[in-house]
């Protein structure tokens, strides 16, 4: 046996895999936000979920992505797991697009193609798919150019390391020893089933088991019944390997989903294995089974057997999450507010890192409005104080820091599935806002405790402090929206708004500390709620810094040169460097203590 053909055959397969891997993980990262948001809005209905996991698997290029995204949705009870199962069955014929996909390496062995089928030729696609892509790498800027690119070359290298093992194999085919391994395959029907389901569960993908036993069939040593309890075992070990990526670290939702998967895929190897058995043995279509086969007819069997199986076994869904209910107990559903949201930080969407930056987006957008809606009613306290209102800033607190604790611990466990720099930048922006939107609800609490403490000692604030608190309650509205904006459409001009709007309230505190003490001076306001107007006051001061904070963490990942430069950019801009930061300082300077001095002369 040639030496240097079994290396170039490893090489091809090292080619074509990586070309996969990148192709199904840019695909993933470029869609997978969008793909979620589809999913979430699907209703009861099995063929729908079947359509839906079908056009998803095909764009994604994954079936165990789609099937993961599914149960991380089960588990925050957005679906049932009878809606999953149409999903799931739509995900194992959606996978075999990719086969068909490689089916194109039919052209390339054909000598009598047209010259239009030329182009489609693997040796004319890869090489124009590496070219597109490494143009969009190193001279585009736009949005997801670098996705577009690896998606390209990720297409090239497959097609490249196809060939490559193409070429290979068709050398060792005339080798004893693989002569010897392809009869073996095709006389004993165990051996087959067992390669097929080791190769699909040490590669952790069908697609790639499958397409590798595309490459192999250009030798023509393969017969129709030898491929196909490959194939079978193909099934198989894809949905061992769904399982066990759905079943670590995840709640019992997740590993009923992982278990309807393998339950399916074992109802499909049934019903294939007793339906060509049955047809062989009454004798239909003999020459079917000793027919070479290449890669078009493994591709074209596999979508049949799919197919069919998904048409025979959608009616019996019911069936199937019996099933897997009795094999894996329901957990009891629980009723908190926001256990949608906590339970979508699933460890099962590690291994898709834009899946699970979502869940944290998700929970932190969640976050800071229950901190936005915790400040509201605190400054309403103030003016008109009322129990219930005051224990439901409490609950909201605890529900904010829950949060903040869930959102930082999945951080902290997700940073280990982390390769990519700009997974790293969303990662350093989340950790630091989940601190900060956490600090916004422990100041909307303190406010609501100076209110409760001036209501039980039976003091109040005077018009002319609740007019000014007004004032800076204006301007914190415009703070938040903008800090909302800024961090829910990583708008770094929204974020760049926050900066001057802050200084202004800093000068805003500062004037009516002094007007405070004023009053206090003329006896206008009492001593005793001196410390309680003062403490509200720096409470309003922080709640804007804590908006600076969210601010600049948003402009250094849109900006990744600022990041390391936070303190010195905010120095130029209060050192007055910077023309578009002066000008809207101004502005919002001359409005506010316009407003401030209407009530100073009343």
């Amino acid at each position: 046996m040639d030496i240097f053909s079994i290396l170039e055959l490893f090489g091809g397969l090292a080619m074509f895999l990586y070309g996969m891997r990148l192709m199904g993980d840019s695909l993933k990262e470029s869609s997978s936000g969008t793909l979620k948001s589809v999913m979430e809005k699907m209703t009861n209905n099995a063929f729908k979920g079947f359509i839906l996991g079908l056009f998803v698997t095909a764009l994604i290029q994954s079936s165990t992505a789609t099937i993961v995204i599914t149960s991380g949705l089960v588990t925050a009870g957005i679906i049932t797991t009878r809606q999953s199962l149409g999903i799931i069955m739509g995900a194992n014929l959606g996978t075999t697009v990719t086969g068909q996909i490689i089916r194109l390496m039919d052209i390339e062995s054909s000598s009598s193609t047209s010259s239009i089928l030329q182009f489609f030729k693997p040796s004319t696609l890869a090489p124009i798919a590496l070219i597109l892509g490494i143009v969009f790498i190193m001279f585009f800027k736009f949005n997801n150019s670098r996705l577009a690119g690896n998606i390209s070359m990720g297409f090239g290298i497959l097609f490249t390391g196809l060939m490559t093992m193409t070429n290979s194999v068709n050398v060792l085919r005339s080798s004893d020893i693989m002569g010897t391994i392809f009869s073996s395959l095709g006389d004993n029907v165990i051996l087959g089933f067992i390669a097929g389901t080791a190769v699909a569960f040490v590669l952790q993908s069908a697609s790639a088991a499958i397409g590798i036993l595309q490459s192999f069939s250009m030798t023509g040593m393969f017969t129709f019944a030898s491929a196909i309890p490959i194939v079978l075992g193909v099934f198989l070990g894809a949905g061992i390997t769904t399982y066990i990526v759905c079943a670590l670290g995840a709640k019992s939702d997740a590993k009923r989903v992982g278990m309807q998967n393998l339950i399916y895929n074992i109802s499909k190897i049934l019903i294939i294995a007793v339906g060509l058995s049955l047809a062989r043995a009454i004798g239909l279509l003999p020459e079917l089974w000793t027919s070479t086969v290449n890669p078009g007819a493994i591709a074209d069997s596999n979508t049949i057997f799919n197919l069919a199986c998904a048409v025979i076994l959608l009616p019996c869904c019911g069936l199937i999450e019996k099933v897997s209910d009795k094999i894996i107990k329901p957990e009891e559903v629980s009723t908190g507010k926001y256990d949608d949201k906590l339970m979508a930080l699933d460890p099962v969407f590690f291994s898709t890192p834009a899946l699970a930056f979502s869940s944290c987006y998700d929970a932190l957008l969640t976050m800071f409005d229950a901190a936005v809606d915790n400040i509201r009613k605190s400054m309403d306290l103030l003016r008109q104080y009322d129990e219930k209102t005051f224990l439901e800033i409490k609950s909201e607190e605890g529900h904010i820091d829950l949060f903040a604790d869930r959102i930082s611990n999945y951080l902290v466990q997700l940073s280990g599935h982390l390769h990519e720099d700009y997974h790293v930048k969303i990662m350093d922006e989340y950790y630091k806002v989940v601190g900060e939107f956490e600090r916004l609800g422990d100041h909307a609490q303190n406010i609501s405790e100076e209110a409760k403490e001036l209501f039980d000692k039976n003091s109040h604030l005077t018009d002319y402090a609740l007019k000014e608190l007004s004032v800076t309650q204006d301007i914190l509205e415009n703070i938040l929206a903008y800090t909302r904006l800024a961090f829910e459409k990583r708008d770094d001009t929204a974020a760049r708004h926050i900066e001057p709007l802050e200084e202004v309230v800093d000068d805003l505190v500062y004037v009516m500390k002094e007007n405070h003490m004023g009053r206090l001076r003329t006896g206008k306001c009492s001593v005793t709620v001196d410390n309680n107007f003062l403490n509200i006051l720096n409470n309003i001061e922080r709640i804007s810094d804590v908006c600076s904070n969210v601010g600049i963490a948003v402009v250094a990942r849109v900006e990744p040169e600022l990041a390391a430069e936070a303190h010195t950019y905010i120095s130029r801009l209060h050192q007055g460097k910077d023309d578009s930061f002066n000008e809207e300082y101004q502005n919002a300077h001359d409005l506010y203590f316009a407003k401030l001095g209407e009530i100073v002369g009343m």
